[in-house]
């Protein structure tokens, strides 16, 4: 299986931006399905979070990282994983 995952990836890198894209987005909707909202419906949606999000942060009511921090966490995440995997 590594040996396939490995050879669809270097094929994968070969195409072109536009059609890294597409794949992409294939990959994705067969991992959760096309939108049942049309895209507007989306923009909309996101756009009501970030207002709700920045209002939160404007009130106090969420914990600020600052964003050294956060970097280094997922640092230290994704070493983790790297040498787990080179365990299997």
């Amino acid at each position: 299986m590594a040996v396939i995952l490995e050879e669809l990836e270097n094929q994968a890198l070969q195409l072109s931006l536009p059609e890294r894209s597409k794949l992409i987005h294939r990959l994705i909707v067969s991992l959760d399905g096309e939108p049942t909202e049309s895209p507007e419906a989306i923009a909309k949606a996101w756009d009501e979070e970030n207002a709700r999000r920045v209002a939160d942060m404007e009130a106090g009511r969420t914990q600020w990282i600052p964003a050294e921090e956060v970097m280094a966490r997922l640092r230290t995440k994704i070493n983790a994983a790297k040498t787990a995997a080179s365990l299997t």
